[in-house]
């Protein structure tokens, strides 16, 4: 939640608790008849900012995000050829799609998707 939305939140609640103190306070022996009206006014107000801090930016629902990683290898690295799993056919770098933050391979000549998974170096 943005610090706006909170913002808005605890402004409308203080409206709305002093509103409802207001028009509580007309009806007692010393209150006088405008409090009712600024006690209305003041929970409208409320329940305003409430219905504005509460409304979607146009544009931020149900948007997709490109991600882009960059890898920092170390000086001596040399880039094997990869090979499928299931046919052994060769794998270029569009063959590989982040899903879900891991790394899929889908075969184009056998049509197998897998994980594509680190062996250890020892």
């Amino acid at each position: 939640m943005s610090a706006i939305k909170i913002i808005a939140y605890i402004s409308a609640a203080i409206l709305i608790f002093f509103g409802i103190l207001f028009v509580w306070g007309a009806f007692s022996p010393q209150g006088s008849p405008g409090w009712i009206l600024v006690g209305i006014i003041s929970i409208v107000f409320g329940f305003v900012i409430i219905w504005f801090g509460t409304r979607q930016r146009p544009g931020t629902a149900g948007e997709s995000q490109n991600v882009t990683i960059k890898v920092d290898l170390p000086a001596n690295v040399n880039i094997e050829s990869m090979k499928c799993k299931s046919c052994g056919g060769s794998l270029t770098m569009d063959n590989i799609q982040m899903v879900a933050g891991a790394p899929v391979v889908n075969c184009p000549y056998c049509k197998s998707t897998y994980q594509l998974t680190e062996d250890p170096k020892w």
